[in-house]
């Protein structure tokens, strides 16, 4: 295992980063009443949009990337440690669901494993090694990407993930909260979104974990939307796996086609409740067995299998 910096050193270091200063006109916070505290919370947090919006186009080039690997049946995987690798393993964990992705397609690891996600485990963010056993018994490819995810941006466990990940050939992204970041240098694609100090000297679920989160929602939202998973803004690849999401499935075919409960009914029966072909076979006037064939001819493109059942 990777030895750790001397205490003195890595204080140094600490020091140096924007994302944990001290902000001396905050230092009686706590003497503030409760309204107060929460109006200056509320500000603070304001000003992460805007940060994010400074990276956008740094952010497009991610995604661009990322979809190019996955449409060729790359997998796209977070590690991070901390804040940062629960908030990979959240933005994972929601695809499946909403995007009816195969749970290996979008992965998270955290440093400590998945024990990691409600208890903290000492040590694991300071090694690069596990990063690379981690990553190891996923098997990368070079049309895999690894998107490496810590607000200080010098975490080893995330920095060791990306280097271990270039070295197997995969696409690589760093995402940090401090400018100049050894993770964003690591990186093929460097995103640093530089939120600024911290209400609380350095307790980075703050502004930076709601910046990283934003971020987060990008790269896996709009890398579906380029991937097919959406019809305009409707979740047409969405799992009806309870009650409520067979009750959005059915209001998503309405939207999308106008047509009533009857025939909607009609049509997911005859699709297995799959959305999209549901669609299909409404707007296009085909069978379950022809849309689904469509959708496959088209990679799951609803609007280019559109096309072939009107052609």
């Amino acid at each position: 295992m990777t030895s750790s910096p001397h205490p003195r050193d890595l204080r140094a270091e600490l020091e140096t980063l924007t994302t944990e200063a001290f902000r001396p006109e905050l230092a009686a916070i706590d003497q503030l009443p409760t309204l107060e505290i929460a109006k200056i919370m509320n500000g603070e947090d304001a000003t992460v949009p805007a940060a994010v919006a400074a990276r956008l186009p740094q952010i497009a080039a991610a995604i661009d990337a990322v979809a190019e690997r996955m449409a060729r049946g790359g997998r796209l995987v977070y590690a991070g440690a901390g804040t940062a690798g629960r908030l990979g393993v959240l933005d994972a964990s929601e695809c499946p669901p909403t995007f009816n992705t195969d749970p290996s397609q979008v992965v998270g690891v955290i440093a400590g494993g998945p024990g990691a996600m409600v208890t903290s485990v000492e040590g694991a963010e300071d090694s690069r090694e596990l990063a690379a056993e981690d990553l190891d018994a996923l098997r990368l490819t070079a049309r895999d990407t690894v998107v490496g995810v810590s607000a200080s941006g010098r975490t080893p466990y995330a920095v060791g993930a990306v280097e271990h990940a270039r070295a197997c050939g995969a696409l690589t992204v760093g995402l940090s909260c401090n400018a100049d970041s050894p993770l964003a240098a690591a990186a093929d694609h460097g995103i640093e979104i530089v939120v600024g100090p911290e209400l609380l000297t350095g307790s980075t679920r703050l502004k930076a974990g709601t910046a990283q989160k934003l971020v987060l929602n990008m790269l896996s939202t709009i890398t579906m939307i380029r991937l097919g998973k959406t019809y305009g803004n409707l979740m047409v690849d969405v799992r009806a796996s309870n009650e409520k999401l067979r009750a959005r499935s059915h209001r998503i075919v309405a939207l999308a086609t106008g047509a009533g409960d009857e025939e909607i009914e009609r049509a997911l029966a005859a699709t297995d409740g799959e959305v999209k072909n549901a669609i299909l076979t409404i707007i296009g006037g085909v069978d379950g067995p022809s849309a689904a064939r469509l959708l496959a001819e088209s990679d799951g493109h609803l609007r280019t299998a559109l096309e072939k059942a009107a052609g």
